[in-house]
C-alpha cells in the first residue's frame, strides 16, 4: 500500500450526480463503498467536501448577501453533505465521525487535530466539516489546511474530471491530460487545479495533490495501491 494516511477531498456538485441540486442517493452509496474498500486496505482516511450542491457562499453575493453571511451559509451547506457521508458509511458499518471547524455540537464534536487523528488511530473514517470555520476561504483551502495538519501523506481531489488537462476538454477535443506537474509548471500555465491559497498552501508543505475521477468506481482504491491514476501535481 502506497499511503498510510489520505484527505480526501469531494465536490459538493459531484453529489448531485444528474440532478440540479441537493444530494443524489447513487452517488453518496457508490462514493461510500469506494470508500470502504479504500479503508479495508489498512489506510486512514479523513475527509473534507464541499457545499456547492446546496449553496455557495460566493453565489450568495450575486444573491445581495454579504460575504460573510454567504460564506457562513455555504459552511452550513458542507456540513449537510457531511453528515450525509457519514450515514451512508455507517449504513455499511464503516465508523465515520464528523468533527465540525465551528462549535455545533451535538451534530458533530467540535475538530482539533489530535481529535481527527485519535478518531483514525480508531479505525474511523473522520469527516471535516464547515471549512476551515472562516470567511474568505473555499473548500479547497480547508482540504490544504486540513490534509497539512493531520499530516496525511496526500491530497486526493477527487473530481468529475479524470485528471488535470491542457484546456478545459469539455471544451477544446485537442486538450491532452497531464499525468504529472510540478507545481510551478501549474502555476505558470495558468491550470486551475485548487485556489491560489490552496495551492501555495500544498506547495509550501510539499504536500502532493493527485486529481481524479472520484465518479469510476474503484479509482480510489487503486490510487491508495498505488496505480497511476489522474494527475499528479507536485514540487
Amino acid at each position: 500500500m502506497k499511503y498510510k494516511r489520505i484527505l480526501l477531498k469531494l465536490s459538493g456538485e459531484a453529489l448531485m450526480g444528474k440532478s440540479q441540486y441537493g444530494i443524489n442517493e447513487d452517488v453518496l452509496s457508490t462514493y461510500a463503498n469506494d470508500i470502504k474498500k479504500a479503508l479495508n486496505n489498512g489506510v486512514q482516511i479523513g475527509i473534507v467536501i464541499g457545499g456547492g450542491n446546496i449553496f455557495r457562499g460566493l453565489s450568495g453575493v450575486n444573491k445581495g448577501f454579504d460575504r460573510v453571511k454567504g460564506d457562513s451559509m455555504g459552511m452550513l451547506a458542507t456540513i449537510i453533505n457531511s453528515i450525509a457521508i457519514q450515514s451512508a458509511l455507517e449504513n455499511i458499518e464503516v465508523k465515520a465521525k464528523v468533527l465540525t471547524s465551528i462549535n455545533m455540537e451535538p451534530i458533530g464534536e467540535y475538530y482539533s487535530k489530535q481529535k481527527a487523528i485519535d478518531a483514525m488511530n480508531n479505525g474511523y473514517v473522520v469527516i471535516i466539516a464547515g471549512g476551515t470555520g472562516n470567511p474568505f476561504f473555499t473548500t479547497d483551502s480547508a482540504s490544504a489546511l486540513r490534509s497539512v495538519e493531520i499530516e496525511s501523506d496526500v491530497l486526493l481531489k477527487g473530481t468529475r474530471v479524470d485528471g488535470v488537462y491542457t484546456s478545459d476538454p469539455e471544451k477544446d477535443p485537442k486538450a491532452t491530460k497531464y499525468d504529472e506537474i510540478t507545481f510551478d509548471e501549474a502555476y505558470n500555465k495558468g491550470l486551475k487545479i485548487m485556489d491560489l491559497t490552496a495551492f501555495t498552501m500544498c506547495k509550501e508543505n510539499n504536500m502532493p495533490i493527485i486529481v481524479f475521477d472520484m465518479n469510476k468506481e474503484g479509482n480510489l482504491e487503486k490510487i491508495i495501491k498505488g496505480e497511476k491514476i489522474g494527475t499528479t501535481v507536485k514540487n
